[in-house]
């Protein structure tokens, strides 16, 4: 088998699981199923509003899901885990289900999608679509669109960060589709400028100031007195001032050597005859 025909049949059987999985745990508020590949089998981790109705009583409804997951679909060695869904109005199956719940109990199109898309929009969601089409008021069949918010048609963010799908449903008239497509709030598109306010940028201009342990502190506080107590090497002590004064010659040999310089100084001042 070559690549190509690889891929595609693996994601064929992985529609045919989600659709299986979606008529089974409708009453259980389905999510969605996110398959993987281990070395010890296959991962199977199923969304839902109710846990509780996934495993059943005593594992009954997991043990059964395991086994027709192996038998029916070839999954190998299924492990199958169940998360509980935070925020439903961010999960595009859960919004489906409500929509064609309504439909089913007799609500007008309009009013049902209207309430679903202010139930995903109050949530916090950045946007969101509902495309419900069918035999809505006549015998020709038409859409009906909602929006909200938003919504990026194409590019990364619409293909890395939208969450869609479609459900169908049977009524007198005939079948209606649901389409659902929104934009959780943890989106980020490359056309938004963010404007940081003055607080919000770093103040660089103040020096760090390191801030020391206080163990260290006492220590450096101890030793400053110390220092101060012992006297300088650089300054002389004073018994050497003294000696230096005791050392100098008497007041009557210094006015003789002046005596004995004057006649010196006048025979080198005065010029020849």
């Amino acid at each position: 088998m070559s690549i190509v025909k690889r891929f595609i049949s693996e994601s064929i059987k992985n529609t045919e699981i989600d659709e299986f999985l979606q008529k089974k745990l409708e009453r259980a508020g389905y999510g969605g199923v996110n398959l993987s590949k281990t070395p010890l089998g296959t991962h199977v981790v199923i969304y839902a509003m109710r846990p509780g109705l996934v495993i059943g009583r005593g594992g009954e409804t997991i043990r059964e899901l395991a086994s027709i997951l192996e038998q029916r679909f070839k999954v190998a060695n299924p492990q199958i885990s169940v998360s509980e869904i935070e925020v439903p109005e961010f999960n595009a199956h859960v919004v489906a289900s409500r929509v064609t719940a309504a439909l089913q109990k007799g609500i007008h199109f309009r009013r049902a999608g209207f309430w679903a898309m202010n139930q995903v929009m109050e949530a916090g969601a950045l946007g969101c679509e509902i495309v419900i089409s069918g035999k809505l008021r006549t015998e020709r069949a038409r859409f009906e669109k909602f929006r909200a918010g938003y919504f990026p048609r194409c590019g990364d963010p619409a293909l890395k960060y939208m969450r869609k799908t479609e459900a169908h449903v049977l009524l007198k008239p005939g079948m209606f589709g649901v389409k659902v497509k929104i934009m959780p709030p943890d989106a980020h598109f490359p056309d938004k400028i963010k404007i940081k306010a003055p607080s919000e940028l770093p103040q660089t201009s103040e020096p760090e100031v390191e801030m020391l342990p206080k163990e260290q502190l006492v220590t450096e506080e101890k030793e400053k007195p110390a220092k101060a107590s012992e006297p300088k090497s650089e300054s002389p002590p004073q018994e050497s001032k003294e000696t230096k004064i005791s050392e100098a010659p008497p007041a009557e040999q210094v006015v003789k050597t002046e005596k004995t310089a004057e006649p010196t100084e006048t025979k080198s001042t005065e010029a020849p005859k």
